[in-house]
């Protein structure tokens, strides 16, 4: 054994309560999550097939503005409009904002799309960077394309809402697959409660190593890479979990920017997007719950997990670090922005479930996970935490992580069926497994890099690397 002063017994036990108290926290809450999620399942009604669908809301189903804000997107930007514009939907509209690319993002466009120059329009007050120019299709009449200065994605998004009309719009990433019916799942929520409901957000999966063609996910398939085939796990837990979950409890704090229904009149009264943050999806849906519990009004932000949209994920250790360094980044600074919801009576359970869930998990659990993993080593070494203590501790935290990892795979595969053959289930099943050993680690020193970025006053995007969907 170490040896080590009397004072690291007190300090020892002091880390192994608090390690314990927040992953035992932690842990309740996923359960949580994981039985409500179930719940939810169980009592869904049978999905409709996509035309029997279309049969039930094409004459009720309301115009949509389609907002896709790209930066630097000429290896993806085609598939991904081509995508949206196949969609299958009564009545849309495209508006593609090139938020100042410098490769050939705007040239890529002008030629597969034959656009031409067109008087700009002015239909909101929203502050944005000055527009460049705007331009229509000669091929696709619901399609423009709004040119302007580099100012970032929040600032693109309000421009494109400088452009919309329409009672609904949907933000879309522009590296991004939209399935055929995703819009017409993703709007049924307000159909059936157009007063009340105000945000709706669809799924997201990974698209990395799926075959694309002509803008649609011909062929489903896992990643051939490691890193992204941990995030497709990822992906499941936050969404078949997580937001089905919250969604239900009437706590839901994130409606991705990958994929998001929005009515418009109420984004613009809150001001569109924030530009003062790097997590503007999760910032506009935390003050869209205060805008509504300050005005007393009944509203509701839905989850729906059917309507689907394929995104890449990032292959390379240093791609996935940045991405990861600035969602904690947006993460704290809707927090801090916000913490007043915590103990304001008027938030409710927004404020005391929502909002506390984005400090246990997002500002203190990587912190003590982080402390645990450099601490606790040293004090077993040192004598002061005895064996069955560490082994244990070590024992509870794999379990429940490959515990819930699996059942959100279950939960998917009961929902949908994506995974098409039997050998890919039990590839899953194994990631699930590893993501715990080492990646899981990793990630929250990546957080734990992104507090630091946060104290420090980082304003930074970071740069993102693109890559062609591959052929079917």
């Amino acid at each position: 054994m170490i040896p080590f002063p009397p004072f690291f017994d007190l300090l020892a036990q002091t880390t192994a309560v608090l390690v314990i108290v927040v992953s035992m926290a932690q842990n309740l809450l996923y359960l949580v999550l994981l039985l409500t999620a179930v719940s939810v399942m169980l009592g869904r009604p049978r999905v409709h097939q996509s035309r029997a669908l279309w049969n039930g809301l094409v004459d009720g189903a309301p115009p949509v503005s389609v907002i896709v804000p790209a930066y630097n997107e000429a290896e993806t930007i085609a598939d991904s409009l081509r995508s949206l514009l196949a969609l299958e939907y009564p009545d849309f509209r495209v508006v593609v904002v090139n938020d100042g690319s410098t490769d050939a993002t705007l040239d890529v466009l002008m030629r597969e799309f034959g656009l031409e120059p067109a008087p700009l329009e002015h239909v909101s007050t929203l502050p944005h960077a000055p527009a460049r120019g705007l331009y229509r299709s000669t091929r696709h009449a619901n399609l423009v394309v709004l040119d302007k200065v580099n100012s970032g994605k929040a600032d693109a998004l309000n421009a494109g809402l400088g452009q919309v009309t329409t009672e609904l719009f949907c933000a879309v990433d522009a590296d991004s697959l939209i399935e055929a019916d995703g819009l017409l799942r993703v709007v049924q929520p307000f159909v059936e409660d157009p007063e009340r409901v105000v945000a709706v957000g669809g799924t997201v999966r990974v698209a990395n190593g799926c075959g694309v063609r002509a803008g649609r996910v011909r062929a489903v398939a896992l990643p051939r890479r490691m890193l992204p085939l941990l995030q497709t796990v990822e992906y499941l837990r936050a969404f078949m979990m997580a937001r089905l979950a919250w969604g239900r409890i009437g706590c839901l704090m994130i409606v991705s920017g990958a994929f998001g229904l929005f009515r418009r009149d109420v984004v613009i009264e809150l001001g569109g997007y924030s530009t003062k943050t790097v997590g503007e999806d999760l910032e506009l849906v935390v003050r869209l719950h205060r805008r509504m519990c300050n005005a007393g009004r009944d509203y509701r932000i839905e989850f729906v997990p059917e309507p689907v949209c394929w995104t890449q994920v990032p292959e390379r250790l240093g791609e996935l670090a940045r991405q990861r360094q600035r969602w904690q980044r947006g993460a704290l600074e809707t927090f801090f922005r916000h913490k007043d919801m915590l103990v304001g009576r008027k938030y409710g359970r927004v404020g005391r479930l929502g909002l506390g869930h984005i400090l246990l998990l997002d500002v203190v659990t990587p912190l003590v996970e982080v402390l645990g993993y450099l601490l606790l080593p040293f004090f077993w070494l040192a004598g002061t935490i005895n064996t069955p203590f560490f082994l244990a501790y070590l024992a509870l935290t794999f379990a429940f992580g490959v515990f819930i990892s699996v059942a959100s795979l279950v939960l998917e595969e009961f929902e949908r069926r994506r995974v098409p053959r039997a050998r890919d289930l039990v590839v899953l099943t194994a990631a699930a497994i590893i993501e715990n050993f080492g990646y899981r680690q990793l990630a929250n020193f990546w957080r734990i890099q992104g507090h630091w970025q946060y104290w420090r006053g980082a304003a930074h995007w970071g740069r993102q690397d693109r890559r062609g969907f591959a052929a079917a």
